[in-house]
């Protein structure tokens, strides 16, 4: 563990400072969770924060480490994740902020400041994107030497870009709750800030577009644990073109699944409540899944015999 963290502290210097920061946040906003009475749309006001902080923990580590797996540096993909750092920072400076003043952070349009700190925020967060595309790009160019690795941070990467617009739908016309000051939504059918799951805060009596959102956004860590347990676990029995294909597998269930969860959500359903349509599809994600599976495994090769070849 020591080594490697160590090990970790050498990564991209930025993004391990913002990794560190957002650490500190964490702790902060849990205490403000206990000792700050105040609630925002049905949550405590220390909640948001908290989550962000703990969702650009997860972030910052997985870029820095994907980073350090690249077989020779990259100024362009340096320059990119530092982009990534300052857009973080903006975002998470205007959500603080916005909890210190008692103000809701996004889709609040109640005085010019608010739209503004909304609209540096919805900026900050298309740069970030383009930032993280550009990585994405500099990932695949580059070619990391382990091909499972490389298959994993690829497709971690792409699934992380089509969360990020699973969020989009947030802002549209269609999220207008028609109140004033308000000019989006979470929720689809019902309004921000009803019941909902413990902690995410996810709708439990309409759909909610923050669980597309979010479940895209961890393929980034996701497809890569699968990965390594893959190659922990059966690397002695799969060879590696057959664990390659099975995180391609995954990775295309994966996306399919961030979309299923999006079109259900729009749709004004709980997640916890499918129709029978919903569960008609996700059976047939589940079917062609086990199929694919299936289909790599038959052509699979023992590590022996790949090595030989």
């Amino acid at each position: 563990m020591t080594i490697a963290l160590r090990r970790a502290a050498h990564w991209h210097r930025p993004l391990m400072v913002f990794v560190y920061a957002m650490a500190v946040l964490t702790v902060i906003s849990a205490v403000g969770i206990l000792v700050d009475s105040r609630v925002l749309t049905g949550s405590p006001i220390w909640l948001k924060p908290f989550k962000f902080a703990v969702s650009f923990v997860v972030y910052g580590t997985t870029l820095a480490w994907m980073l350090s797996l690249l077989p020779r540096r990259s100024r362009v993909a340096e320059w990119a994740a530092t982009v990534v750092v300052a857009m973080a920072v903006i975002e998470m400076v205007v959500i603080v902020g916005q909890v210190v003043r008692g103000q809701t952070s996004h889709f609040n349009d109640t005085t010019p400041l608010n739209i503004a700190l909304f609209t540096a925020m919805g900026a900050a967060i298309m740069v970030l994107f383009v930032a993280h595309l550009i990585l994405g790009i500099v990932v695949l160019i580059r070619r990391i030497p382990d091909r499972v690795a490389a298959r994993a941070v690829g497709w971690g990467l792409g699934l992380s870009l089509l969360g990020m617009l699973a969020a989009v739908p947030m802002v549209l016309p269609g999220q207008d709750p028609g109140v004033e000051g308000i000019s989006g939504a979470h929720a689809v059918g019902v309004a921000d800030g009803g019941p909902g799951l413990p902690v995410v805060g996810w709708s439990t009596t309409g759909g909610d577009l923050r669980i597309g959102h979010f479940v895209g956004l961890h393929a980034l860590q996701a497809l890569p644990i699968l990965a390594i347990l893959l190659s922990r676990f059966l690397g002695t029995r799969l060879d590696e073109r057959t664990r390659a294909r099975l995180v391609v597998v995954a990775g295309g269930a994966y996306g399919v699944l961030t979309v299923l969860l999006t079109w259900q959500a729009l749709r004004g359903q709980p997640l916890l409540r499918p129709d029978a349509l919903t569960l008609a599809v996700v059976a047939a994600l589940l079917a062609a899944t086990a199929t694919a599976t299936g289909l790599v495994l038959a052509r699979r090769r023992s590590p022996e015999l790949a090595l030989a070849a």
